[in-house]
């Protein structure tokens, strides 16, 4: 159902099934999936793209002109998966560079007054808490909480599975499977009952996650020879191999 109080652009491609509210906005060279709602004085903006089941609310404004001095109008673009949940107020703000894009996987959600700059990059099921700031070019792996007023400096990468805390400053990659906290931001520990409830990981693989982040961060040793010691001491699996591969390849260096 379209409303007749809302202003729809000829050339905006609509599926089945959506509902757009009165007074919503939607541009040109908008392509908006099967059973999304569009909630009322939400704007989609031109070089928007999103998949089915999303719902959009109030005020969210989608594809924005990304606030980056390199940006010259270029034709970039802001897709969006399926199933994910942008509330009141959020800002997402399409790619600087004509022929890149913003991305939003599948089943995340949003919360009130999110932010996320140009070419930002978030992967599927993570929750992005109130008044958070993502900046340009940021990465968010699946299943990541940040809670609410968290600030992530331009290019961080947020490993999968890790919770940070609310008002924390980040401006260096965060690995996956950890709690972060505080400001200066620091380890905390790592994320147990979200991973035994809601991935299933087991208590011995806990244990080594736990090791592992040891040697990282308690074991006063450099990052390079805490991830061979933990190459050497702790049994590989799938989640070690993850934690290890992340850290050596960072290129802004982890949260330490």
């Amino acid at each position: 159902m379209i409303s007749p109080l809302a202003y729809v652009d000829p050339e905006a491609k609509l599926g089945k099934n959506v509902t757009v509210q009165p007074f919503a906005y939607i541009e040109k060279n908008v392509e908006i999936g099967d059973d999304c709602v569009i909630m009322s004085y939400a704007s989609i903006l031109q070089g928007t793209k999103m998949g089915k089941g999303n719902k959009v609310h109030q005020n969210a404004v989608l594809g924005a002109e990304p606030q980056d001095f390199h940006y010259a109008g270029e034709k970039s673009s802001l897709i969006i998966g399926d199933n994910n949940d942008i509330r009141e107020n959020v800002v997402i703000s399409r790619a600087t560079f004509a022929g890149n894009a913003t991305r939003i996987g599948n089943g995340n959600y949003l919360m009130d007054k999110v932010h996320l700059c140009h070419d930002v990059q978030i992967n599927n099921n993570c929750v992005v808490g109130i008044g958070t700031t993502i900046a340009g070019e940021c990465t968010l792996d699946d299943c990541v909480i940040l809670s609410g007023n968290v600030t992530l400096h331009q290019y961080c990468h947020i490993g999968s599975w890790t919770l940070v805390q609310s008002g924390c400053r980040i401006s260096k990659d965060v690995p996956p499977y950890v709690i972060m906290s505080g400001n200066p931001v620091a380890y905390h520990g790592v994320n147990a009952v979200v991973l035994s409830q809601h991935r299933n990981t087991s208590e011995r693989i806990l244990r080594h996650i736990a090791n592992a982040y040891r040697l990282i961060y308690q074991g006063n040793f450099s990052v390079q020879d805490a991830v061979q010691k933990i190459i050497d001491q702790v049994p590989m699996s799938e989640e070690i191999e993850t934690i290890v591969n992340f850290v050596k390849g960072s290129e802004r260096g982890i949260v330490k």
